[in-house]
């Protein structure tokens, strides 16, 4: 990365943040002219996104299409909308369905290939769309914009923390104070989007909103402290749905650094069992109701449990397998062992799950998705999880544009917002696959409205 005293002083566009929906928007604003800076207040780009392992949702993309899925917006609009309460800012909703495969394409001409699909839990069809290598999106994603920023000649400096918005005498947001390594620059522009994340780690901020949940661990990067939602409110913008704060319900907590076990893992096949070696829940359920189902349980967590075939087809397992949070069986009854659940009734549950698979009926828990192989296939492996704070769905009010409101709902001029950043697009619960979906297409949404702004205000 360059150094930060090359830093200039002005440029048309600031982005604050370089996770998917900082990295789409600059590339996407340069695409339309813009002299672009990205600013990173972290020593690598990525943010949140870099750990993101399912996939990127879409519907009707060609992808689905090659692989024989015919889909539709609809039923990907009503489906979001189920899965987060009937609590999502409709027409946000709306802009995203539609503009979803759109983004899949347009990552194309990057040579950014998500050409294998899976499916999260609350979706019906196979929407997330994620590398052939089935290497975890996020890094995936993340790595291969940074080279294309790079390669675009945009100017993206790390260890640059943005501490203040600046306004003009119409209160239009006209650059940014920040603090780098030679000191604190002011560096002007016509337009500032703030791409920053969510709060996931904000100790304070989750106190505020939902202390029921300050002692939770968390997946989140340690940078995901909600600083632009901070910089926003000295504007006063306005805030929305603080407190649905979303809790993933797999994650590793047994280690000082959180791992979350991506959603895809139950795509491809893996069931949750508990300490007495059964069922409990339809484990592609809504994010909300699979975690409330294992912490219900009172057991210290539960099992994923998955075969060899399974292990195949979710590539992230030899990165868990690698650092050490995978148990290995070469039957049942040894994985039962190693993990000190009942083992007679783990080999009936898995016996009774092909039965489902084969006949494409769960009559236990309703599962529908994510039954393409039966759980057959030995060695056996096992994975420790616990719910963890994952995911922050409230944040800054912004339309569809994403302009920044106020607190009365006009807009911030000169001021923009996408993905964790902003709130209501997903309601009290985000589907997964759905976030890094929303930072590439209100990223580049809001590459397109700088663009636009800027052209306008010359």
């Amino acid at each position: 990365m360059p150094n930060t005293k090359e830093l200039k002083n002005k440029y048309d566009a600031i982005v604050v943040g370089s996770g998917g929906a900082g990295l789409t928007a600059a590339l996407q604003a340069h695409e339309l002219g813009l002299n672009v800076v990205v600013l990173e207040k972290n020593e690598k780009t990525g943010g949140n996104t870099s750990r993101a392992s399912s996939g990127m949702n879409a519907s009707e993309s060609l992808v689905q299409l090659d692989e024989g899925i015919i889909d539709n917006n609809h039923d990907f609009y009503e489906e979001t909308l189920k899965g987060g309460g009937l609590l999502n800012d409709r027409a946000m909703l709306k802009y995203f369905v539609n503009h979803s495969a759109l983004a899949i394409s347009w990552l194309m001409k990057y040579g950014i290939r998500l050409t294998d699909l899976t499916i999260t839990g609350g979706m019906s069809k196979k929407r997330a769309h994620r590398p052939a290598s089935m290497e975890p999106v996020g890094f995936y994603l993340t790595s291969r914009m940074t080279t294309q920023v790079k390669k675009a000649g945009i100017d993206i400096f790390t260890g640059a923390k943005v501490t203040k918005l600046l306004q003009d005498a119409k209160k239009r947001v006209n650059g940014v104070e920040v603090e780098t390594p030679d000191g604190i620059k002011t560096v002007k522009a016509k337009v500032v989007l703030l791409a920053t994340g969510g709060f996931g780690a904000s100790k304070d901020i989750i106190k505020k909103y939902r202390p029921d949940l300050v002692d939770y661990k968390t997946t989140n990067q340690p940078g995901a402290t909600g600083d632009g939602l901070k910089l926003a409110e000295a504007l006063d913008a306005q805030l929305m749905q603080m407190n649905f704060i979303q809790v993933h319900p797999t994650a590793d907590t047994d280690n000082p650094h959180v791992y979350l076990i991506g959603e895809g893992l139950r795509g491809e096949g893996a069931i949750l069992v508990n300490k007495n070696g059964q069922r409990f829940v339809n484990e592609l359920s809504t994010r909300k109701i699979v975690s409330s189902a294992i912490t219900n349980l009172h057991e210290d967590g539960a099992y994923l449990i998955f075969d060899s075939g399974v292990r195949a087809h979710f590539a992230a397992v030899e990165f868990y397998d690698q650092i050490g949070l995978v148990e290995h069986g070469t039957d049942l009854a040894d994985l039962a062992k190693k993990i000190g659940v009942n083992g007679a009734n783990l080999e009936k549950t898995i016996a009774a799950w092909n039965k489902s698979v084969a006949t494409g009926k769960d009559k236990e828990f309703g599962r529908t998705t994510g039954m393409d192989r039966e759980l057959d296939r030995g060695p056996y492996f096992a994975i420790h999880i616990h719910p963890a704070i994952h995911y922050t769905m409230g944040g800054i009010h912004i339309n569809t544009e994403t302009q920044v409101l106020d607190t009365n709902g006009d807009v911030i001029e000169g001021l923009y917002a996408a993905g964790e950043v902003s709130g209501g697009l997903h309601g009290n619960n985000r589907i997964g696959g759905n976030s890094i979906a929303e930072t590439v297409i209100f990223g580049r949404q809001a590459g397109i409205q700088m663009a636009k702004f800027v052209r306008e205000n010359k």
